[in-house]
């Protein structure tokens, strides 16, 4: 086949007998027993010697942003441990923070240098610096120096490149622990990530990952051709696997062909089992090698602003992970037990096997997802918090480390301080006084000061969820998500098994209303065996209702399914992503022609339907008035509405935060819609997350919505707020804050509810 574009290129190189003669006077010495610091002495020194250059350094990381030069050989001795530099600083500064090696024949000349006289560094004029870095993750900077003015050559580079690996391997493994906190262990420190709210809540726990990293117990090899044995039986093993994950997918699984393509592209790559070969000729063990290519795609991953490409270099990684647990026996599945209050941290996670997981995890740690994605849509429905693109934790977290997930603010602490531990744990203790003073609520209606009573329904998605209907106080399922059935299964699922689903969920609402909404996938929700659409904006795309009009098969099954599950109870049903009044007509005349062929098949029909439609684009807010009297009844779904109505991706970190729910002109449109339904006498509610925060849920009330959705464990605090306040009131301040002028009702919503004794967050 067509060997595939260099991506992690590195230099082409014929086996060095002297890297090899390094790399094994680094193993001898790695073996001794000797004090971290003894270790470094003795590394600087063999490879100043091999390369017969005068100036040989390690500078590690101490912290985040500060490097300390932990060795030298050549450099004033007295520098060691004094010298420091913040990342960026200096050549040593600028080699780190750009993950790229500096070569210069006149250091002093070059961008960014700088004089440390304390090291005596002025009178060397060659520097070539290697970042010292596994899997991305920055460890420190490999430096040697001479005073002839003169670049060091390809093959010496690579000779860096090769110990650097080996660097980083035994750093990670605890070689060079030692006194001073460059050289204290890895993975005992607190850490701090701020990653991106998920789902709201508190949890501490302890570490279970997902997929636990493989460790590489020996970088350097003993004998160069057992390891290209090893190597070669591997890769394989790996194409041969892809063949097969690819034979499979061919007559089960469709969509995942292109993924897999890709895969054996690389599986295939001459280049990449070119490198590989080098790297283990050079002195390397097989796993070494295949981690090495790794962690240069992985930099080259952050670094590249081309999505195809960070696509492709994800293919890599991934495959190399695959490679690596080949080689090292190292499964998935690595026989941890799962800890106490067990907190899942992983790169990504699909629902299905979210969902294998059950409710035992506390919360959710991921280094990439998405607020709309499924595991953020499970969070939400189990009420676990969740935090996203929590980046570097999975490179730093081990299994069993303690953690705290912060979802309201989207911070994660890692091995936390005491001082931390007790400021946590009083939020969550408050946290849990608050949920006992809104159970003594639960059965009450959240009717407000002035009488007004607002309906509090639950949203949902799994059976598992119904448990929480009666210890909610919710007065039903204001949204039942159908497509998280479809989504975690790889096959289209049978109409018999939906309407036994289906038939459940209504069972266990004890008689209480659940309105069904029909398939809404496309966007970030999209089936494995359904077909992918390249578009370049999908959230205006194909999705929810146009893929059901589109493929009216798939949305009769539904109807009919639903229709038998209702099994002569009521049946509430709603169309999603309803942008044009026709829209909803044809969908409409879908449930009528099911429900006439139920008829027609002697099946018993539903006691009383209502079909509603789901407003999420401004377009709809605008339909004649004729619409608004022909629906059943209207469900705002808040979470689209509000990125169309801005403009703003609800996905994009950049934009989604710089608007406001509570801004005058998103409630004034809000209102609008309310009066047109107050005048149609149709009824209206509003669905998502905006729904269950009080402050955003006090100002529908007011405006006129009588019913909101909103998940499970939000129904507590936003009835408690609803039965304190009289909402004519509330009213009256949003009416007085627009007409001064103000661009958002936060401010002064707050303001008003704290002189009258509320604190709302």
């Amino acid at each position: 086949m067509t060997d595939q574009p260099d991506i992690a290129a590195s230099p082409e190189v014929s086996p060095e007998t002297e890297s090899r003669k390094l790399l094994g006077r680094l193993r001898e010495a790695l073996a001794e027993d000797a004090a971290g610091q003894a270790r470094l002495d003795r590394i600087v020194h063999l490879i100043a010697t091999s390369m017969e250059t005068e100036v040989c350094s390690i500078y590690l990381f101490r912290d985040a942003e500060t490097l300390e030069l932990c060795a030298t050989e050549g450099l004033m001795p007295e520098a060691v441990h004094q010298t420091r530099m913040r990342l960026g600083e200096g050549l040593v500064g600028r080699t780190a923070r750009s993950r790229t090696i500096i070569n210069t024949a006149d250091a002093p000349a070059a961008p960014g240098f700088r004089y440390m006289p304390e090291t005596g560094e002025e009178r060397f004029s060659s520097f070539c610096g290697v970042p010292i870095q596994r899997l991305g993750d920055r460890l420190g900077v490999l430096v040697v120096q001479s005073k002839a003015a003169r670049e060091y050559t390809a093959d010496e580079i690579y000779a860096l490149e090769v110990v650097a690996m080996v660097l980083a391997e035994m750093a990670e493994l605890g070689a060079f622990v030692g006194e001073g906190a460059a050289l204290s262990a890895r993975h005992t420190h607190p850490v701090l990530f701020r990653g991106t709210q998920g789902q709201e809540g508190a949890a501490a726990g302890n570490v279970y990952l997902h997929e636990p990293r493989v460790v590489v117990t020996n970088p350097i090899s003993e004998d160069p051709e057992v390891e290209l044995g090893r190597l070669r039986a591997a890769v394989e093993q790996l194409r041969s696997m892809v063949d097969d994950m690819l034979s499979t997918a061919r007559s089960v699984d469709a969509e995942q062909i292109q993924v897999l393509e890709a895969y054996r592209m690389f599986a295939n790559s001459r280049s990449w089992m070119r490198r590989m070969e080098a790297d283990v000729a050079a002195g390397l063990s097989a796993e070494a090698a295949v981690e090495k290519e790794q962690g240069l795609a992985r930099a080259r991953m952050g670094q590249s602003g081309d999505a195809y490409l960070r696509d492709r270099l994800h293919d890599l990684d991934d495959l190399s992970n695959r490679l690596l647990r080949i080689l090292t026996g190292q499964g998935r599945d690595t026989g941890a037990e799962m800890p106490d209050n067990p907190v899942l941290v992983a790169r990504n996670i699909g629902p299905g096997e979210l969902l294998d997981y059950g409710k035992r995890l506390k919360g959710i740690v991921l280094e990439e997802g998405s607020v709309g994605s499924h595991a953020a849509i499970v969070a939400r429905a189990w009420a676990i918090p969740l935090v996203i693109h929590a980046r570097g934790v999975l490179t730093e977290a081990l299994n069993g480390d303690a953690i705290l997930v912060d979802g309201d603010q989207g911070v994660v602490h890692l091995r936390p301080d005491e001082q931390v531990k007790k400021a946590f744990g009083d939020k969550i203790a408050m946290a849990e006084r608050a949920l006992e003073r809104y159970a003594s609520i639960r059965e009450l209606p959240a009717t407000a000061r002035c009488g007004t009573t607002i309906s509090l329904q639950m949203n949902a998605g799994l059976m598992a969820d119904l448990p929480s209907l009666p210890s909610s106080g919710a007065e039903g399922v204001g949204l039942f998500r159908t497509e998280l059935q479809f989504l975690i299964r790889n096959q289209m699922p049978k109409r018999a098994e939906l309407s036994a689903l289906y038939s459940r969920v209504m069972d266990a609402a004890g008689g209480k209303r659940v309105a069904f909404r029909t398939l809404d996938i496309g966007s970030d929700k999209v089936l494995s065996y359904m077909k992918p659409n390249d578009e370049p904006n999908p959230a205006m795309g194909w999705r929810a209702i146009r893929v059901g009009l589109d493929k009216p098969g798939v949305l009769r099954m539904q109807l009919q399914a639903l229709i038998r599950a209702a099994n002569g109870r009521p049946l509430s049903v709603m169309f999603p992503f309803i942008a044009h009044p026709n829209e909803f007509r044809d969908a409409r005349a879908e449930f009528d022609k099911a429900m006439d062929r139920e008829r027609i098949l002697g099946h018993v029909l539903p006691q009383t339907t209502e079909v509603g439609a789901m407003l999420e684009t401004p377009s709809l807010a605008y339909a004649p008035a004729a619409f608004f009297e022909e629906v059943d009844f209207i469900s705002i779904g808040g979470n689209d509405l509000k990125q169309f109505f801005f403009a703003a991706d609800r996905e994009n970190e950049r934009v989604r935060r710089r608007y406001d729910t509570l801004d005058v002109s998103f409630l004034s449109f809000l209102e609008l819609i309310a009066e047109k339904c107050r005048a149609a006498d149709t009824p209206l509610s509003f669905c998502g997350e905006d729904a269950g925060r009080p402050l955003e849920a006090l100002c529908f009330a007011a405006l006129g919505f009588t019913s909101l959705s909103m998940r499970p464990a939000s129904i507590g605090p936003v009835k408690h707020l609803l039965r304190s306040v009289d909402l004519r009131e509330v009213r009256a301040e949003i009416d007085r804050a627009r007409e001064s002028g103000e661009q958002s009702i936060r401010g002064p919503l707050r303001q008003w509810l704290s002189r009258a004794g509320w604190y709302v967050a």
